[in-house]
């Protein structure tokens, strides 16, 4: 028995004590390395929401500011992207929701602290989600060469598919492009360029580009771009 104990002991004894070195090391880095805070502000995210419900309150998904204490190298290098703030919206239907915002709804790395959640309630309008199409309203400026006129202005495609809540989606009456600037152009032209909805919760159901054709006659009088 003694002699298996020295053999324990003995054997590999370089790498055993390689790794009681290391393991030393490792606990004085931990036990020495200083607590931190740091504040961060994250999107509320959305969980078990039922089906054709959309957020519908105010102008921009809420958010919330979370305090997290921790080793000062675990926060220093702590990702925005890895501190989630969940509401679970399982029983949530249309309509005005109060929930409440604690370290429960807050999901950080292994050894960070959550020290508060501002708000720490949260009251929410969901509506049911829409779909619908309205008309792509090209916007044209620019100089007209003198003598010339807009014969025409046409967005290809015409329509455009949205989606979002209700009320809002019944509030959008057309989609605008952005600015296409036809100085100096003569003839028809052809540009490319992208819609804008002002309202963020109102989504661009998989659209790309719009194409805007432009004609630019010859007039007897002078004209500009309205």
């Amino acid at each position: 028995m003694i002699s298996r104990l020295r053999h324990l002991l003995t054997d590999h004894i370089l790498l055993k004590l390689t790794s009681f070195i290391i393991a030393i090391l490792m606990w004085y880095g931990v036990a020495h390395d200083p607590v931190s805070e740091v504040s961060l502000q994250v999107p509320i995210e959305f969980s078990h929401a039922p089906k054709n419900l959309d957020y519908s309150s105010g102008d921009v998904i809420p958010e919330a500011q979370i305090r997290l204490r921790g080793p000062a190298r675990t926060v220093r290098e702590l990702a925005q992207e890895s501190v989630h703030a969940v509401v679970d919206l399982q029983s949530a239907g249309p309509g005005e929701h109060t929930y409440d915002l604690d370290t429960n709804n807050i999901q950080v790395p292994h050894g960070i602290e959550v020290v508060q959640v501002t708000p720490n309630r949260l009251r929410l309008v969901f509506d049911m989600r829409a779909t619908r199409q309205v008309p792509i309203s090209p916007r044209v400026v620019g100089t007209l060469p003198p003598g010339y006129r807009i014969e025409s202005v046409v967005a290809a495609p015409s329509m455009l598919t949205i989606t979002g809540p209700a009320r809002h989606v019944n509030a959008v009456e057309r989609a605008v492009t952005d600015a296409v600037d036809v100085t100096g152009t003569i003839g028809q032209a052809s540009f490319e360029t992208m819609t804008f909805l002002p309202d963020p919760l109102v989504h661009i159901s998989g659209s790309g580009p719009v194409r805007v054709i432009v004609t630019i006659q010859k007039s007897t009088s002078k004209a500009g771009v309205p």
